[in-house]
């Protein structure tokens, strides 16, 4: 479980690395540029892993509840 947790709180603040939202935190990403990346495909990889991860946490509605996780830069 504490594997899990941690994949977690890495997904949530890591950092888009390019485009649009460069630099933002991945939670903090707008939910239709998450939508946007189902449609067309996530990136390959742990990028891909975590973008998709995150934009289930917004569709489920979790995003308030993860907002403690972020980390401060």
């Amino acid at each position: 479980m504490l594997a899990d947790q941690q994949a977690l709180v890495a997904a949530v603040n890591q950092v888009m690395p390019f485009g649009k939202y460069a630099g933002r935190k991945l939670l903090q990403l707008p939910e239709p540029y998450l939508v946007w990346f189902n449609s067309k495909g996530f990136p390959e990889g742990k990028l891909g892993e975590q973008l998709a991860l995150v934009y289930e946490i917004k569709l489920n509605g979790l995003e308030a509840m993860l907002q403690p996780l972020l980390q401060a830069d």
